[in-house]
């Protein structure tokens, strides 16, 4: 694959969600909104995870990373997604592009794997709970996160070097709403048969490795849920499962239907709506999946939030107190 003229392209242009105009500003209010409560749901979560000890156990270490990763990716895709709304900001600089590019592969394939991770940590939850704490232990847990980062990274640098030492000379618009990979294969004079291989290959890698540990996990989890006696027991068990296979189902479903195809099949209007669900949608939807069937982490929100409104209340007396005088 030849650099050739990738140095005279200076930048790139986005057609964006729609061209229609007064589709666009309800569709920038609902993205806002959206984009919002990712940063507050994720911030929120991962703010909560951190300066409560209740919540400093390996489930919710990994927890914490997921919020982190969510809300990086959707914030690497979404504020410019939004700027494009906007007459005279649907452009991209050619290095903000790789940039834009290198960075969401990272945070995307980090999160394939730390889905992996917390998989297997449910399943040494359930399967082995008398030794979970020494197998879990921060070590491990700490070198399964930083597994998954360099895994991405490894990948990241791969698929970005690849991606933009071709030669783009058919045009400078991509359709889309951000700098995906396979929308920039289509602007390509170049011979991108093989990173077409190679992005295959990274995605099939990381579904198979990835998607592997999650299913052998939670078939040990469901054999043993069976052998619980007490429906109670049975219940209880899985429910700490439940929003994990939510979350993998959501992530897992909407990614390998967009990177596990011929790129010759992709097409922004028959895809953008499943790309806006794993850009935007799902980052805000996985602190609501799993602060809302948590009651650990919604007793401790509510622990936090008494604490912050009686040293609000104890700040505005002294404050009262103090003008009086």
């Amino acid at each position: 694959m030849e650099a050739g003229n990738t140095s005279m392209l200076s930048e790139f242009f986005f057609t964006g969600l729609t061209d229609d105009l007064q589709l666009q500003p309800i569709l920038f209010v609902l993205f806002f909104i959206t984009y919002a409560m990712t940063v507050v749901g994720n911030l929120g979560l991962l703010t909560l995870i951190v300066v409560s000890p209740r919540l400093h156990t390996p489930m919710y270490f990994f927890l914490s990373n997921l919020s982190f990763l969510d809300f990086c990716y959707s914030s690497v895709t979404v504020p410019k997604m939004l700027m494009g709304f906007f007459p005279g900001y649907q452009t991209i600089s050619f290095f903000g592009c790789m940039a834009q590019t290198g960075f969401f592969v990272i945070f995307c394939v980090t999160e394939f794997f730390l889905l992996a991770s917390m998989a297997y940590d449910r399943y040494v939850a359930v399967c082995n709970p008398l030794l979970y704490h020494i197998i879990m232990s921060p070590k491990l847990c700490l070198q399964l996160v930083v597994a998954s980062y360099v895994v991405g990274l490894v990948e990241m640098v791969l698929l970005t070097s690849a991606t933009f030492h071709l030669t783009f000379c058919r045009s400078h618009v991509i359709t889309h709403y951000f700098c995906d990979i396979l929308p920039l294969l289509k602007l390509s004079c170049s011979d991108t048969r093989v990173l077409q291989l190679l992005l295959f290959a990274c995605g099939g890698f990381n579904v198979s490795v990835s998607l592997a540990i999650i299913l052998v996990s939670y078939i040990c989890v469901f054999i043993a849920i069976i052998r619980i006696p007490s429906a109670q027991g049975k219940h209880k068990t899985f429910s700490t499962c439940a929003s994990h296979l939510t979350a993998v189902s959501l992530y897992y479903g909407t990614t390998v239907f967009i990177y596990l195809r011929p790129s010759s099949k992709y097409s922004l209007g028959r895809d953008g709506l499943v790309s806006v669900f794993y850009t935007v949608v799902i980052p805000m939807l996985n602190p609501m999946i799993y602060s809302l069937r948590n009651k650990d982490v919604k007793e401790t929100f509510w622990n936090v939030l008494r604490k912050a409104s009686r040293f609000l209340s104890f700040c505005i007396l002294r404050v009262a107190g103090c003008w009086r005088q």
